[in-house]
């Protein structure tokens, strides 16, 4: 049972996305990923969205690059907690996608990290999971603590090269 869905426009997204996917496995979460587009299987992504949470998903991410409406189209149909991952396209470099995202109308709000932000879409699922999962609340406080000693060490190094 998934806790955590990972849906994409398009497998051309797969390399952005693989950071999410990545940080997911580091925490232990257990994930699936999908192809689905709001526009070419909008009944795929409806259906997708209605039976995400009695199939055990927590937390969606959903990553889509140009329109972009992915995430909002799943959020219309569920109660699910959203994170909408832009990708960057070339046209506008994702600033299409990211607007596309965050621009939400009242009622269907998606969270939204920056274009090409995987890694952070995926720490964002594990906080939202860790606010019922005491073992996930721990490893986040590690992964903290360590980020914040790879930056101390650093500024040690940055100090002793400039003397």
């Amino acid at each position: 049972m998934a806790k955590v869905a990972i849906i994409m426009g398009s497998n051309s997204d797969l390399p952005v996305v693989q950071g999410a996917i990545d940080v997911l496995k580091k925490f232990g979460v257990d994930f699936e990923a999908h192809v689905i587009s709001a526009h070419r299987t909008p009944e795929r992504a409806e259906s997708f969205a209605k039976s995400a949470k009695d199939s055990g998903v927590k937390v969606i991410i959903a990553a889509a690059g140009k329109a972009a409406h992915l995430g909002g189209v799943v959020a219309a149909y569920t109660t699910l907690p959203v994170i909408a991952l832009p990708i960057k396209s070339s046209f506008m470099d994702g600033l299409d996608s990211l607007l596309s995202m965050v621009q939400m109308p009242s009622g269907i709000p998606v969270a939204t990290v920056g274009v090409n932000g995987a890694d952070n879409a995926g720490i964002l699922a594990v906080q939202m999971l860790a606010l019922s999962d005491e073992s996930l609340s721990q490893k986040l406080e590690v992964f903290k603590k360590d980020m914040a000693e790879a930056v101390a060490e650093k500024d040690r190094m940055l100090k002793a090269e400039l003397g």
